[in-house]
């Protein structure tokens, strides 16, 4: 039994938190992370399921994570708080994006070109030596970075995003009510199995149809998303109970949503 205060007030402006912010910077931490990696890499580790090959984006070893976090955010400060996080990933993964597109577009230096060029040849002999350092360095430059800042990457990223998390914060808040704060596990992963499932297939999707990963391996590409992040919700769950119950023990806050605005615009 928590012995953390049960609250559901419809204002949470007065509480103050000491871990809230510290969990806030991991939630975006992982989250521009994982975007990051997601446009850097596609791996794939040689497993099949039914035939179906199994390929993910980096940034699948880390996004599950960001929703581990805001399953904790919902869970001890409430629907309200949660939703504020949200918004600041969005708004830091928008920086972020728009950051790497301005960098993108400033000219590059020959000398830097010629350095990426005898980094590179060294790990893969036999690369022709560019005519223009500046345009081989920018060329490596696009091939990971670009990424991040390309139009379909930040389209696919971010309304992906903003409704598999909302989706999952929304289920997680629910949930506990109908449950009366019980089975803590029921709504971690069932929200977890709605906010991932919207978050994967309309990242994939809107991606593929913007040009971002082939249609060969779209269907790869979500099965496999999907199978890994919700496993790893699931895997972590003993660790989610001791960091949830382990903050509304020192928050001394438990928070219920029951005369939650559950309107995601709704900013105050």
């Amino acid at each position: 039994m928590t012995t953390a205060t049960i609250s559901s007030r419809p204002s949470q402006s007065r509480c103050s938190y000491r871990y809230f912010d510290f969990v806030m910077a991991l939630f975006v931490t992982v989250l521009l992370l994982s975007n990051i990696a997601s446009s850097a890499k596609l791996i794939d580790l040689g497993v099949s399921v039914f035939g179906l090959r199994l390929a993910f984006d980096g940034g699948t070893i880390l996004f599950p994570l960001a929703y581990i976090f805001g399953d904790v955010l919902t869970e001890v400060y409430g629907y309200a708080r949660s939703r504020k996080v949200i918004w600041t990933g969005f708004a830091a993964a928008t920086l972020m994006a728009v950051t790497f597109w301005a960098l993108g577009r400033l000219p590059g230096d020959p000398l830097w070109g010629a350095f990426v060029y005898e980094n590179m040849s060294q790990a893969t002999p036999g690369i022709p030596q560019p005519d223009d350092p500046a345009l081989f360095g920018q060329a490596a430059y696009d091939a990971i970075l670009g990424g991040v800042s390309t139009g379909a990457i930040i389209i696919a990223s971010l309304a992906a995003y903003w409704a598999g998390e909302f989706s999952n914060s929304f289920i997680l808040a629910k949930m506990k009510v109908l449950t009366r704060g019980r089975w803590l596990w029921t709504r971690t992963i069932g929200s977890t199995l709605v906010g991932e499932g919207v978050d994967t297939l309309l990242f994939v999707l809107i991606a593929t149809l913007l040009g971002v990963f082939p249609w060969a391996i779209a269907l790869s590409l979500i099965v496999a998303n999907y199978v890994f992040k919700v496993s790893i919700e699931v895997l972590f769950t003993p660790f989610t109970y001791l960091i949830v119950d382990w903050l509304k023990r020192k928050e001394h806050e438990d928070y219920f949503d029951r005369d939650t605005d559950f309107n995601p615009f709704r900013f105050d």
